[in-house]
């Protein structure tokens, strides 16, 4: 997708002639979708009392069930970024909110553990689609480096927004209805964003992507599951000879991702971009920031309810303050960068 984006600089975008009005309006569709992904990745926190109550899952399938959504998005990101330089970034977007609420309701109505897992990695896989997409589509719209800087903090200050909002949600609609509403909430939002998006957004993709390498697309997704089940299933079960040969197998994986896209005429991710240290630093605060709130919001979504025995809106509200920060710090970096 970083390939891809350098490439489009020189080639007048499907958005060039956008006016202002409309340019914004795309933003606010665009904004829409990260929004909703973000939100998925955190509303199930508080839903997941409720949900292990109905479907009686054990420690390890539970753990599964809140993070294969985000392991799945997090495997198919670049892969997904480079097919719609291949078939149409607004194609793959709208192709995506489409399936993103089919399989809600899939979630919705799940009836056993194992039911669930899939269904949250098919939501995964559809909220892959949406992510690249929406900041592809950003670059081709706002050709303008300040109007550009501005979307890009925007659409950074929703993804956080999202996530820390996820709960505040799912606290209203879990005292409210059953903990299957939390994904039924998804139908509505996509009607309008595939509406909307029909008339607004215009079409891009890279003149001369080069082939899509499935290869590469296994190797990432086989490398980030295996490193991070080996993690997951050390922590609960110790580690046995089973659970170190999937980590083997998943760095082994990544590795070999790594010597692919240095040798592919055209990567899927250009590794070389690792060498600029403003782009590697930007990375890596990205990550330590999404660990670090990710992981904070499941913990106290927790804690607020099993704990101190708060009920779910509440709880969701003690953790409004995020969002506010999130929303704060994701604008006003837009405006220092």
């Amino acid at each position: 997708m970083s390939e891809s984006a350098e490439k489009t600089r020189a080639v007048p975008a499907a958005g060039t002639g956008v006016p202002a009005p409309g340019r914004w309006l795309a933003l606010a569709v665009l904004v829409l979708a990260v929004l909703l992904v973000a939100v998925d990745a955190t509303v199930l926190g508080l839903a997941t009392p409720f949900l292990s109550e109905d479907l009686r899952p054990s420690g390890t399938q539970l753990l599964w069930i809140g993070d294969v959504y985000s392991f799945v998005i997090a495997g198919l990101l670049v892969s997904m970024g480079s097919l719609g330089d291949r078939i149409g970034r607004k194609k793959l977007l709208l192709t995506g909110a489409v399936a993103f609420g089919a399989v809600s309701a899939l979630n919705a109505y799940a009836t056993s553990p194992e039911l669930m897992i899939v269904a949250r990695a098919l939501l995964g896989i559809a909220g892959a689609t949406l992510m690249p997409s929406t900041l592809a589509l950003i670059r081709n719209i706002f050709h303008d480096p300040k109007e550009r800087s501005l979307a890009v903090g925007i659409w950074g200050a929703m993804a956080s927004a999202g996530a820390a909002v996820g709960p505040v949600v799912g606290g209203f609609l879990l005292g409210h209805f059953w903990w299957g509403s939390v994904f039924l909430i998804n139908l509505p939002v996509m009607v309008v964003l595939v509406v909307v998006g029909i008339k607004l957004l215009p079409e891009s993709r890279d003149p001369s992507p080069g082939p899509w390498d499935l290869g590469s697309v296994a190797l990432s997704l086989i490398g980030i599951v295996g490193v991070v089940y080996t993690i997951k299933e050390a922590a609960a079960h110790g580690m046995r000879w089973d659970i170190a040969a999937a980590g083997v197998i998943g760095v082994l994986a990544l590795l070999w991702f790594v010597r692919r896209q240095l040798r592919l005429p055209a990567p899927l991710l250009d590794m070389r971009l690792f060498h600029h240290r403003g782009f590697s630093g930007a990375v890596l605060a990205d990550l330590l920031t999404i660990l670090g709130l990710s992981g904070l919001v499941f913990f106290l979504s927790q804690f607020l309810q099993l704990v101190q025995g708060r009920g779910p809106l509440e709880a969701g509200l003690a953790e409004l303050p995020a969002a506010v920060g999130a929303v704060t710090a994701g604008l006003l970096a837009g405006k220092v960068a």
